[in-house]
């Protein structure tokens, strides 16, 4: 094992073997993806001259590079262990992130919506010269398209990469940077459709390219930031896209309820980040008595089965309290 490896193990001693490498290929890979994403945004603004949907989409790369540069911050942030100043440690870390990222997002493609949007009512018709390149008159429009065709493979490349590690990192900033990168290579075809529009002559095509990149960056803001303010207001957790309750929920009380000494159980379980805070409401069945070791053994049965169960509360009551205990609605055929 390198040094550096080393170092990244005991700095991230709380995660097991398999999630740590995927970490570990996780932050190398946003390294990556802001080394490339300046390079791009640099390569856009030089041939972005008058063109409405190339300069959104230059917005679009330069807002690309905030979610990998707050995944790299936070996750440095959660390997700091925990303090009387913080018992719960730094693990939502990453839901600040998630925050921050989603903010800009929202705020920006609200912006660019506006401005595209009045660009089209204004009928405003973007120039588009000729350009002398190694001695031959080349028209901008075709500079535009080769860059923009150019830029969109490392988004398509690495946005897959990313969405195969969010899931079994359970990473939500990793997740909606994903579909960041997604967004990128969807509104690079989207300019590329409205620069050849103005090339026949459709002075319209440009703006309503801008428009529909700006739509499409609004809505991942607005569903984004909806995601991150759940998550740092104690919902319920969720999957890694948010699209259902976490399935170990019901796998936690199913697992608890079998045991042959708890009459009635309901779990409260919220997300801090790549790990679950879990409080447990058991009720005996022999009556209020239980024993510590029980409630050690019972925490350390339910560690083995996710390591995403890293901080679990058992709380022994007589019955459970109905206004904390609330009964779940999960679907039947979740995925565990």
């Amino acid at each position: 094992m390198t040094r550096s490896r080393q170092r990244f193990a005991e700095a991230y001693g709380f995660l097991p073997d398999d999630v740590r490498k995927d970490l570990a290929k996780a932050v190398r890979l946003e390294k990556v993806t802001i080394g490339i994403q300046l390079v791009v945004t640099a390569l856009v603004a030089l041939v972005s001259g008058e063109s409405q949907a190339m300069k959104v989409a230059w917005t679009e790369d330069l807002l690309s590079v905030l979610p990998p540069l707050a995944f790299l911050i936070a996750t440095r942030r959660i390997r700091r262990r925990p303090s009387a100043e913080y018992p719960y440690g730094h693990h939502r870390s990453i839901g600040v992130a998630h925050l921050v990222a989603a903010s800009a997002l929202f705020a920006m493609g609200l912006y660019l919506v506006i401005d595209s949007g009045i660009g089209l009512i204004k009928a405003e018709r973007p120039p588009l010269g000729i350009v002398v390149l190694f001695g031959y008159p080349l028209w901008s429009g075709w500079l535009m398209v080769a860059v923009m065709a150019l830029t969109n493979i490392p988004a398509v490349i690495l946005g897959r990469m990313k969405l195969a590690l969010a899931k079994p990192l359970h990473d939500k900033v990793l997740y909606a940077d994903a579909k960041m990168n997604k967004a990128d290579w969807s509104s690079a075809l989207a300019t590329i459709v409205g620069i050849l529009g103005i090339g026949i002559g459709w002075w319209w095509a440009d703006s309503a390219a801008a428009l529909l990149v700006s739509v499409s960056i609004l809505h991942d803001g607005v569903s984004n930031v909806r995601a991150a303010v759940a998550g740092l207001t104690d919902a319920r957790a969720r999957a890694y896209d948010d699209s259902e309750p976490h399935p170990l929920i019901r796998r936690i009380e199913d697992e608890v309820a079998a045991l042959d000494w708890v009459s009635e159980v309901s779990s409260r379980v919220r997300d801090e980040g790549h790990l679950f805070h879990v409080e447990l409401f058991v009720v005996p069945a022999s009556g209020p008595a239980v024993s510590v070791q029980a409630c050690v053994d019972l925490v350390e049965h339910l560690r083995a089965l996710d390591w995403k169960l890293h901080d679990i509360v058992v709380i022994p009551v007589p019955e459970l309290p109905r206004d904390q205990a609330l009964p779940r609605e999960l679907p039947d055929d979740d995925s565990r």
